[in-house]
C-alpha cells in the first residue's frame, strides 16, 4: 500500500494555472446564479424542475450554475493529488470563497432555519419544543416546508449563536449575514488547525489543505450556504490538534474534551469522533489502563461541556430530543432509504404496501452501532500492536471512517455531510478518489434555490443507490485486496 506521506509528483504550471482560474471562474458563476435565482428569502422552492426553468431567469440560472458547478468541481479534482504548495491552497480557496461569500444563500435554505431557531430562543420559546412557524417568527415564509413545523435539531450552542446573531444583526438580513460570518469563522478555525494535524498524521500538508478546504462542499455549502457544519467541523478539528499536540497531558485532553464537546453540541454526529480521539489522547503504550486514564480526562472535558451549556442555554437535554426529526426528510441519497424506496415498489408490483423506509432505516442505525464498535476495536488492536510510539494516524482515520460510516448508513443525507468525513480522509487517507469522487458528485445535487434534485428522481435514483450497494458488497465479499 502506498504510505499517505509519500510526496505525488507536482502538478505542472499550465494545470496549476488552469485549475485556479477556472475554479475561480466557477464561482464567479455560482455567486452569479444565486443573485438570479439562488435562496432568496423572496424565491420559493421550485415545485417541479419545469417550473425552476420557466421561471424569468431560469435558464440563465441553471446555465450558470451547471458551468459554475462543474468548472469548480473540475479545478478542485484535476489537483486531487495535492496543490504546489501549502500556501498556494490556502490563496486559491480564499480566492474561490471570494465571490461566495458576496452571494445569496445558496444551495439550501436552512439559513433561514438558523434564523428562526434563534428568534425562537431569543424570543423567550423552547425551540426543542415548538416549531418556528408556531413560535411566531416573522421570518417563517423563508424557511423550507419540510422544516417550518419541527423543533430544531442542533445543540445548544448552536441555538445560542443563532441567536446572537438574531440580537446582533436586527433583521433577517443582518442576522443571515452574521450567521455566514459565523461559519467562515468555523472554517478559518479548521483550517488553523488542519497543517498541525497533517503533519501530526504524517500526509503532506498541500494535500490535505486542498483536498479539505477547496473543494465545492465548502465554498457553495458551508460560506455560501452558511451551514453550520463549518462550526463543528472547525471545534472538532481544534480538539483533535490538541489532543495529538498534547497526548497524556490532563489540562490539555480537558480542554481538548471540552471542544469536542461544544463541536457535539452545535451538530450531535460529531460524537462518533469520540472514542477515535481517546485513542489518540493515549500517551505511551495503549494499555487498558492508559486509555482509561487520559481517554477519563477527555470525558470529563467532554461532559463538562455538555452539562455547562445546556444548564447555560436553560434549555437542558431537550436537544437530544429534537434529533428525532432530523429524518423527516425521505431521500434516495441516503442508502438505507434508498434501500426501503425500493422494498416499497417491489411490494406495490405485488399489491404490498411494506412501509419498508422506517425499518431500513431502524436496521441501519443498529448496524452502524456495530460498524463503529469494529472501527474502533480494530484501531485500538492495531495501536497495541505496534512496538514504537505510534503517531495519531491510526486514530485519526478510524475517526474518518467512523464518519463515513455514519454518513453512509444515516436516515439522511445533504450534499453538504459529505464535508465531515473528506476533511479527516484528506488528512489520513492513502488514496483520494474513492472519496473525491461521491464528493464531487454530491455537487450536483442541489440547484442554488435549495432545490435538491433527488425530489425528481425519487424512483431512478433510489434503484441506483441501491445497485450501487449491491455492487460494493459483492466487491467486498470476494475479497479483493484493496487499500484501506
Amino acid at each position: 500500500m502506498t504510505a499517505p506521506g509519500a510526496p505525488p509528483s507536482l502538478p505542472g504550471p499550465l494545470l496549476v494555472r488552469s485549475a485556479r482560474y477556472a475554479g475561480l471562474a466557477g464561482a464567479i458563476l455560482l455567486a452569479v446564479a444565486g443573485y438570479l435565482g439562488g435562496a432568496l428569502p423572496d424565491t420559493p422552492l421550485g415545485a417541479t424542475p419545469e417550473s425552476i426553468w420557466r421561471a424569468p431567469d431560469g435558464p440563465a440560472t441553471l446555465t450558470c450554475w451547471l458551468v459554475g458547478t462543474a468548472l469548480l468541481v473540475g479545478a478542485w479534482w484535476s489537483l486531487r493529488a495535492g496543490a504546489p504548495s501549502t500556501r498556494w491552497a490556502y490563496v486559491t480557496a480564499g480566492l474561490w470563497a471570494l465571490p461566495l461569500l458576496v452571494a445569496p444563500p445558496l444551495g439550501s435554505r436552512d439559513v433561514y432555519s438558523y434564523a428562526c431557531q434563534g428568534w425562537t430562543y431569543a424570543h423567550g420559546v423552547d425551540p426543542y419544543a415548538v416549531s418556528v412557524a408556531a413560535a411566531g417568527c416573522p421570518w417563517v415564509e423563508t424557511v423550507a416546508p419540510i422544516w417550518r413545523d419541527t423543533p430544531t435539531p442542533y445543540g445548544p450552542v448552536f441555538v445560542l449563536l443563532a441567536a446572537l446573531a438574531v440580537g446582533l444583526g436586527g433583521g433577517l438580513t443582518g442576522t443571515v449575514v452574521l450567521l455566514r460570518v459565523i461559519a467562515v469563522a468555523g472554517l478559518l478555525l479548521a483550517a488553523y488547525c488542519l497543517p498541525g494535524l497533517a503533519r501530526a498524521a504524517g500526509v503532506p500538508t498541500r494535500r490535505a489543505a486542498w483536498l479539505a478546504l477547496a473543494g465545492p462542499m465548502v465554498g457553495v455549502h458551508l460560506v455560501a450556504g452558511a451551514h453550520n457544519d463549518a462550526v463543528m467541523l472547525g471545534l472538532l478539528l481544534c480538539g483533535l490538534l490538541i489532543v495529538v499536540r498534547r497526548p497524556g497531558k490532563p489540562s490539555a485532553l480537558l480542554l481538548a474534551g471540552a471542544l469536542l464537546g461544544l463541536a457535539v453540541t452545535v451538530k450531535a454526529s460529531a460524537v462518533v469522533v469520540v472514542p477515535f480521539a481517546a485513542l489518540a489522547a493515549v500517551h505511551g503504550r495503549h494499555t487498558v489502563r492508559a486509555l482509561l486514564r487520559d481517554g477519563g480526562w477527555l470525558a470529563g472535558g467532554l461532559l463538562a461541556a455538555l452539562l455547562v451549556t445546556s444548564a447555560l442555554s436553560g434549555l437542558g437535554f431537550g436537544w437530544v430530543g429534537g434529533l428525532t426529526h432530523s429524518g423527516d426528510s425521505e431521500q434516495w441519497t441516503s442508502p438505507p432509504t434508498a434501500v426501503g424506496f425500493v422494498v416499497d415498489y417491489a411490494g406495490a408490483l405485488v399489491g404490498r404496501d411494506p412501509q419498508a423506509v422506517p425499518v431500513v432505516r431502524a436496521v441501519a442505525l443498529l448496524l452502524l452501532a456495530g460498524v463503529l464498535v469494529v472501527l474502533w476495536w480494530r484501531a485500538w488492536q492495531t495501536l497495541r500492536g505496534l512496538n514504537e510510539l505510534p503517531g495519531p494516524r491510526v486514530a485519526l482515520h478510524g475517526a474518518a471512517l467512523a464518519l463515513v460510516a455514519t454518513v453512509a448508513l444515516s436516515p439522511v443525507f445533504h450534499p453538504w455531510y459529505a464535508a465531515w468525513p473528506l476533511v479527516l480522509l484528506a488528512l489520513t487517507a492513502a488514496r483520494t478518489t474513492w472519496f473525491v469522487l461521491p464528493a464531487a458528485a454530491a455537487a450536483f445535487l442541489a440547484l442554488p434555490d435549495g432545490t435538491n434534485l433527488a425530489r425528481f428522481t425519487k424512483a431512478p435514483g433510489a434503484l441506483a443507490m441501491t445497485t450501487l450497494l449491491v455492487a460494493v458488497l459483492l466487491h467486498t465479499l470476494r475479497g479483493r485486496p484493496r487499500s484501506r
